[in-house]
């Protein structure tokens, strides 16, 4: 089985390919540059230097959100347009549930956090004890109540993602349970992490046509949410 993994719902730019459980390649740039720069040019250098036949590949899995509005936008065409041309379905891979397969096996709960905002993050809440379980499916909540729902159910949390460095010091200073931050080649979404939870679900029938995929936004595009403020107090 050979899936490739497009990971375009943040900062990071990431694209890996997973051939029968090996990560055959991978690479990743979090960097200040639009993935409309990037996404291609990265799958196209994976291309030479594995010598790989896109034609061999068995589905494409893409990070399908919550994240970066355009992110999501460029990782989704990409996706679509890769699998048309090919032929080749698409594999729906919730952002957050990716972000927790990097931590695939951890003895603790594991908590990724992708800042939203006005101390909003875009979370949920897994066991990789035995297998990969969703204790909380991936939302939009505020960072405290978060913490709250955490420290309520007390159990050890591994926390990561973009929102670790925003909400650090609150995390540090309201969680009354055991934590650890994890270390940075875990930290941040990974193509290869949806690659491999792609194949996951494309042995357990969870495909779908390019045609029928769509991103989770979760949340209104900004502009579109401070519009409908406006309108509510009359501005």
């Amino acid at each position: 089985m050979r899936i490739l993994g497009l990971e375009t719902s943040s900062l990071v730019a990431s694209v890996a390919v997973v051939t029968d459980d090996i990560v055959t390649a991978e690479y990743t740039v979090n960097f200040k540059k639009t993935h409309s720069q990037t996404l291609l040019p990265m799958l196209d250098e994976i291309v030479k230097m594995v010598d790989l036949d896109l034609d061999t590949i068995d589905a494409i899995a893409v990070s399908g959100g919550p994240g970066s509005f355009t992110g999501l936008r460029i990782g989704s065409a990409t996706g679509k347009g890769l699998g048309l041309a090919l032929k080749k379905p698409l594999i729906h891979i919730p952002t957050i549930d990716g972000m927790a397969y990097n931590l695939y096996g951890c003895g603790w709960k594991v908590c990724p956090i992708m800042d939203a905002r006005r101390n909003q993050v875009y979370t949920g809440i897994y066991n990789n004890i035995e297998g990969f379980s969703i204790v909380k499916e991936q939302c939009a909540m505020d960072m405290g109540d978060l913490i709250e729902e955490l420290n309520t159910a007390g159990e050890q949390v591994v926390f990561l993602g973009d929102g670790v460095p925003v909400y650090k010091e609150q995390i540090k200073e309201k969680m009354t349970v055991p934590f650890v931050f994890a270390p940075p080649h875990l930290s941040r979404q990974r193509a290869a992490a949806v690659a491999a939870l792609g194949c996951v679900y494309y042995q357990e029938g969870k495909i779908e046509s390019p045609q029928d995929h769509e991103p989770d936004y979760l949340r209104k595009p900004q502009a579109e949410r401070e519009r409908e403020e406006g309108l509510l107090s009359g501005s």
